[in-house]
């Protein structure tokens, strides 16, 4: 781990982080804010951020094409409820791993993590297009339960075509009217 990396990932997940809490706030769950993403400072997922930091793209995706997988994404999604990957659980009925239906603060979470995670990586050629952008892509291999991948698709559609104002808006009014999507 170099010096350089350590920096540039702690300025990276710290500026991830902050951005994260500032769209939390704004869709009405700042205490989910606060707290989010905390894990990333812990020496396992520290350590690994710092080693394959590059600044341009996940450090989680070059430890995988390293190993095969990465260690400390596989940390991260096991402590954050705001990842679908942590929402897949055996069912008994089934015999096999299914997904879960997650609950609503944490998919609107979700959803300000992958705002802000486009903003970061974007930079200035960020677009509210590029969240929906991003998602629809990796949708046909996504094990993900399909209301929580719907709810999803449709805030940040809403995003895309209407701005930031509409679809947090539209995260609070979800949260107050307190009902299953």
């Amino acid at each position: 781990m170099s010096i350089r990396g350590a920096i540039g990932h702690f300025k990276t997940i710290t500026k991830h982080r902050h951005t994260v809490i500032r769209h939390c706030a704004r869709a009405g769950i700042l205490w989910q804010g606060l707290r989010h993403d905390l894990s990333k400072y812990s020496p396992c997922e520290f350590s690994a951020g710092a080693r394959y930091y590059v600044g341009t793209r996940s450090p989680n995706e070059l430890e995988r094409e390293e190993h095969g997988y990465s260690a400390a994404w596989l940390h991260h999604k096991g402590r954050n409820k705001h990842h679908f990957e942590y929402w897949n659980d055996y069912n008994p009925k089934a015999r096999k791993v299914e997904p879960v239906k997650m609950p609503l603060r944490y998919v609107i979470e979700m959803v300000c993590d992958r705002v802000a995670a486009s903003k970061i990586y974007q930079g200035d050629q960020y677009t509210d297009r590029h969240p929906l952008d991003y998602f629809l892509r990796g949708k046909a291999n996504r094990f993900i339960h399909p209301e929580t991948s719907d709810l999803t698709e449709k805030l940040l559609t809403l995003l895309a075509e209407h701005g930031e104002e509409v679809a947090f808006a539209c995260m609070r009014e979800l949260l107050k009217e307190n009902k299953e999507y």
